[in-house]
């Protein structure tokens, strides 16, 4: 589970700037009592041990205690700022981080970072410019290089260059897909007619609810396409062996549809533990037609103690790239690649440093020739968060990889690129914004009109 983490237009600059910003609503004077401060500083504290852990939902209640319980604590609603960014909810996040730096002049810097962000993720880029530089020139040069400042201020400038809201060629993929859940990670199946995704939705197998961001864990969802009524089918999980009590993602189905590799975590289950972590792993379907049982893929180089899932094969099954934090500490999550040697998998390698940054590589793409590799990256310059990338197989090695473009990208996280050439389409995951909030949902391009960008 990847986790991220921030000022407004600011106030002690007298311009024009300040259009920009969000106008917040100041809470009424109040002379709080110092026990109330001091409980609200003690409730501040456990809200950041909760954070920390992962449990954003259950920190920001204790923040929201926080600041009924001192109105003027600027901590208290940075903090529910910061858990807002992290739920995907920036319009909150902006707000709740305006009011911060509104209340108490003696704001930490990290504001900046939190406004900078959470302005980036609503496309005001003139007010994400104003706080990035702010963060960058406060924070100090050691604490920007680790929060990597200088990068999202390459992708805001970026952004002011190339965005343009007024095309698109992505649409929802509907009702029948997209909940009040998070969905993605899509695998196409039968020509098209079948579409494979994954969701966090609370009727999922075993109804396990991940003890750290307080979400139900992934199952595997399928939707057929119902030609009389040109739309999808209903979802179902209802999918034998392919989802168990634990995180379930299915990640490729061959051709032929008879084998299938998938992410499976049954870690946090309360049943037996079948893996180290997130593992790799295959199954084939058995002559009544349903999946075998997944089992892990006995490969030290493939699945170790660390994260490892968003398995893409070519066609002919013999390459396949994954993820990996193993070199987290180093560079986040990187792609690695590993070739069949005889019936067995050989020993899986990072991709180059043209590929892998010190930022995020994940959710790769391979199209089934093996000639183009699609994924999403925050570590090379684009529109913000993670944008889709496309690198060429020139047979000694890998070209640079080409930013999609504002017709696939966004200033918010795009990932699980799935290329469906045949019928000129593709899919991909993203942030659906409604108001102050926001959900992870599937798209679909139109790209009949489609050319793979090149350098």
């Amino acid at each position: 589970m990847i986790r991220s983490i921030l000022f407004f237009s600011i106030l002690f600059l007298s311009t024009g700037n300040l259009a920009l910003a969000y106008n917040p609503v100041l809470p009424p004077d109040t002379t709080t009592s110092i026990v109330d401060k001091t409980t609200a500083a003690y409730m501040v504290d456990e809200g950041k041990t909760l954070y920390l852990e992962g449990k954003v939902k259950n920190a920001l209640i204790k923040f929201r205690e926080a600041s009924v319980k001192d109105p003027n604590s600027w901590k208290a609603h940075y903090w529910i700022g910061k858990c807002h960014y992290v739920l995907n909810n920036y319009g909150y996040a902006l707000k709740y981080a305006n009011l911060a730096a509104t209340i108490d002049e003696k704001f930490d810097e990290e504001v900046y970072l939190l406004l900078a962000e959470s302005y980036h993720r609503v496309g005001n880029l003139d007010s994400a410019m104003i706080n990035y530089n702010a963060c960058m020139e406060k924070i100090g040069a050691a604490r920007a290089k680790t929060l990597r400042i200088d990068q999202m201020i390459a992708n805001c400038k970026y952004a002011q260059e190339h965005m343009d809201t007024t095309v698109s060629v992505r649409t929802s993929a509907g009702d029948h897909i997209n909940s009040g859940y998070d969905e993605y990670n899509v695998v196409v199946a039968d020509g098209g007619k079948s579409l494979y995704f994954t969701s966090r939705r609370s009727n999922t197998t075993g109804g396990g609810l991940n003890p750290d961001d307080q979400l139900y864990f992934e199952d595997t969802y399928r939707v057929t396409w119902n030609d009389a009524e040109n739309d999808w089918s209903d979802p179902s999980n209802e999918l034998g062996k392919l989802n168990s009590d634990g995180f379930d993602a299915l990640n490729y189905i061959s051709p032929d549809g008879l084998y299938a590799v998938m992410t499976l975590n049954t870690t946090a289950t309360e049943e037996k533990k079948t893996t180290k972590g997130s593992d790799l792993c295959e199954t084939k379907k058995n002559s009544k037609d349903t999946w075998n049982t997944p089992k892990p893929i006995k490969n030290k180089s493939i699945n170790t103690s660390y994260f490892e899932g968003s398995a893409t094969l070519t066609a002919d099954g013999n390459t396949m790239y994954f993820v990996t934090d193993r070199k987290g500490e180093k560079s986040s999550t990187d792609i690695y690649v590993v070739q069949k040697e005889g019936k067995a998998w050989g020993t899986a390698k990072p991709l180059p440093g043209n590929i892998n940054t010190v930022g995020r590589e994940t959710t790769p793409f391979i199209s089934p020739d093996g000639k183009y590799l699609f994924f999403s990256s925050d570590g090379h310059t684009g529109f913000g968060g993670l944008d889709i990338f496309v690198a060429e197989n020139l047979g000694d090695g890998w070209g640079d990889p080409v930013n999609m473009g504002n017709l696939v990208n966004t200033v918010n996280n795009d990932s699980h690129f799935v290329y469906a050439k045949e019928q000129n389409k593709a899919y991909i995951s993203g942030i659906q914004i409604e108001g102050n909030k926001a959900s992870l949902d599937i798209f679909v391009l139109d790209l009949t009109n489609f050319t793979i960008p090149k350098n």
